[in-house]
């Protein structure tokens, strides 16, 4: 198993601990409210977020063309994960479309009513076999959940037997990328992926450096400035 295929299944695994989660509400993000809200909300101003600035515009594309995504919830909710399931959901149904868009076959057509009835028969069985094929990626009617979404892109990455051609090298750098964005922002939102990250300059300390935010994966977030070396926890200020 490859590394884009291997990244796809585990945000398949993790999709029941998002949903999971999606129950929980959660306040506006700010320091005071803790710093893994305050490092979501300066994420959002990385110089590393341009990627995926362009990668979510197109997925929220996508999401518009069916908005009904998730289906109803109840309020209140999380809406930072909610937003996460919405735009890694989307970008996995987009790029499955593109992909079959351009290299699925169509289906096998049934056998014409002048054919003896024998070959017809055989034919029209082929036919709805293909049509079923689980393998094929459907651009119409209800849309896949995410986990078969993810699961199914697996599968082009890893080349398994589908009704199309084989994946070319644009088509798989373009999973990949998806398949990196989409992990990372699973892992992030639930707190499994460690961060660090530094803030801009318009939030600096009060001795003029720079201040770095770390943490996630377990480990209690901290902000420590790199100049005076000041040091805040969830509870306050450690060390001046």
């Amino acid at each position: 198993m490859n590394a884009t295929a291997t990244q796809l299944q585990t945000v398949a695994r993790l999709w029941p601990d998002l949903t999971d989660a999606l129950g929980t509400p959660t306040t506006g993000p700010g320091f005071g409210l803790g710093l893994r809200g305050y490092l979501a909300t300066i994420e959002q101003h990385d110089a590393e977020q341009v990627e995926f600035d362009r990668w979510q515009a197109a997925a929220m594309r996508a999401l518009e063309r069916s908005p009904q995504q998730l289906g109803a919830r109840p309020i209140p909710i999380s809406l930072r994960v909610h937003d996460t399931m919405r735009t890694v959901e989307a970008a996995l149904h987009e790029t499955a479309d593109q992909i079959a868009a351009a290299s699925q076959r169509e289906p096998m057509r049934p056998a014409p009513a002048t054919w003896p009835t024998g070959d017809r028969i055989r034919r029209n069985q082929l036919a709805a076999t293909d049509a079923r094929d689980p393998q094929r990626w459907q651009l119409t009617g209800t849309r896949p959940g995410a986990v078969r979404a993810a699961l199914w892109l697996s599968a082009r990455a890893e080349g398994r037997r589908w009704p199309g051609r084989p994946l070319d090298n644009a088509q798989q750098q373009h999973i990949a990328r998806v398949a990196t964005e989409a992990l990372r922002r699973v892992e992030t939102t639930l707190d499994l992926a460690e961060q660090r990250r530094e803030l801009a300059a318009e939030h600096p300390c009060q001795c003029g450096g720079t201040i770095e935010v770390y943490g996630g994966a377990g480990a209690r977030p901290v902000a420590r400035c790199k100049g005076c070396g000041a040091l805040w926890s969830e509870r306050g200020v450690v060390a001046a």
